[in-house]
């Protein structure tokens, strides 16, 4: 018996075994029975947060009941989305960095998401599940491996949920992909590859008078993620923003529930984009003062993974060059691939010998239940719809209380990717040993997202 019938023949055992483990069956010591209606309170109100609170305020069964921010104008530009909605305006929690902790006190918060620069991520999800409230949080890379065991831990211990709110997972096409990988279209699984692969240089420069526009100031002369995200490209070298990629390639593998990564390798190239944006930009030049800063972040950062199962990823972190968008969707079997950069597959036997064909007929025809079911109501939703999905889920899985598809133990390990191809490209490439955050029950936990119509 191979590994994978073997892991679907235990499936029922080892579900009991999990249930009764620390971290996975752990009454919460703040109990909350699930409810008709959920008490929503949204920590970060700029664009991604009120992008967030938009969808909730659709819903009949959710109330954005406080928010936090430390931006007036995003604050106000949220209170407005609400008296647009017809809603109460909710409790606003600012005047400094710490005016969170008050509103994670609030006895009538059921729910929080966090949409906050990166550095306030893990801190604000720990403080939220020792309050009792169930988290949602923004995507990003961790500063740190004991930031992800402290996470894990948090939730362990008072056994409050977390969701990590990675929407690519919830694309169309990576839907479909998963279905035909659960049917067996692409054959035993052996590589793949992902990676955020998007040109950020106008965001990361951003002076504030064009807001989408682009110009050579961040920090406090930038706008929205310039004031946050580019400081990161000074002082960082590493994948930093590695969720989108393996998010969905964690699925395929089924990462933490039958497979686990076992370790990781990096390299940067050379740092160039950022400083020859800045002197080529009418606003910039050679003598601008941003000019001289030397930027740590490699433009190109490749990562590879081993997994367990013996599958190899490679990931691309690439965003201060000129390119078109791409996730860079490699997914690679015994009987064929799929590649959404030509958005064309490979099927031995069915597709024309040794030939691309287009990849829409088959995504089409392994189209998910749940797009096939929500597809109206995802119509205008952000990022091809996929955030109605995202936010769906996530207050369907908050009302109930229950443990989301993309939990702490998956935060945990796709954040890890940053600290470790950081400690990798300090090696000099050397390969670096991934922790096992779930220690040891990925053996017996087994898929949970998006089988058949749920959610």
């Amino acid at each position: 018996m191979d590994r994978r019938k073997f892991l679907t023949t235990t499936a029922l055992g080892g579900t009991s075994m999990v249930l009764q483990s620390k971290g996975y069956g752990a009454p919460s010591v703040h109990a909350r029975p699930p409810a008709s209606r959920l008490r929503l309170a949204v920590i970060g109100t700029g664009l991604r947060g009120q992008s967030h609170m938009k969808m909730a305020l659709q819903r009949d069964d959710c109330d954005v009941v406080a928010i936090c921010d430390i931006d007036p104008q995003m604050l106000h530009s949220a209170q407005q989305l609400i008296a647009e909605a017809a809603r109460p305006a909710a409790r606003t929690y600012t005047g400094s960095e710490q005016a969170w902790r008050e509103l994670l006190v609030q006895q009538d918060v059921d729910a929080v998401i966090v949409a906050t620069p990166w550095r306030w991520h893990s801190v604000m999800c720990i403080e939220a599940m020792k309050a009792g409230k169930y988290v949602g949080t923004e995507v990003g890379g961790a500063f740190s491996i004991d930031e992800c065991w402290e996470l894990v831990r948090t939730h362990e211990t008072t056994g409050t949920h977390l969701y990590f709110l990675e929407n690519v997972c919830f694309r169309r096409d990576v839907m479909a992909v998963l279905q035909m990988v659960r049917q067996g279209v692409f054959g035993e699984l052996v590589h793949l590859e992902c990676g955020y692969q998007h040109d950020l240089r106008e965001v990361k420069f951003n002076d504030g008078r064009q807001p989408y526009g682009g110009g050579v100031e961040f920090g406090q002369q930038g706008f929205s993620e310039a004031r946050w995200r580019t400081i990161h490209s000074v002082h960082r070298n590493g994948d930093l923003y590695p969720t989108h990629g393996i998010g969905p390639v964690a699925q395929y593998v089924r990462i933490n529930r039958g497979n686990r990564f076992v370790r990781l390798s990096a390299m940067a190239s050379k740092a160039k984009g950022l400083h020859e944006y800045i002197v080529r930009h009418p606003k910039g030049g050679a003598e601008h003062p941003n000019a001289a800063i030397a930027f740590k972040l490699g433009d190109v950062i490749t990562t590879s993974i081993y997994t367990n199962e013996g599958e190899t990823i490679v990931m691309r972190h690439d965003t201060n060059l000129p390119r078109p968008y791409s996730l860079g969707f490699r997914v690679q079997g015994t009987k064929g691939l799929w590649m959404d950069v030509n958005q064309s597959i490979y099927i031995e036997g069915q597709s024309p010998s040794h030939r691309w064909e287009p990849a829409a007929p088959w995504l089409k025809r392994y189209d998910h239940p749940l797009w096939q079911r929500y597809e109206t109501r995802a119509t205008g939703a952000g990022h091809g719809g996929m955030d109605f999905f995202l936010l769906h889920s996530f207050v369907e899985h908050a009302k109930r209380n229950e443990a989301p598809p993309f939990d702490v133990y998956d935060a945990a390990t796709w954040m890890a990717i940053t600290p470790l191809s950081e400690q990798s490209i300090a090696q000099g490439g050397q390969p670096v040993v991934f922790p096992d955050f779930t220690t040891g029950q990925w053996m017996w936990r087994t898929p949970t997202f998006a089988l058949g119509d749920t959610y």
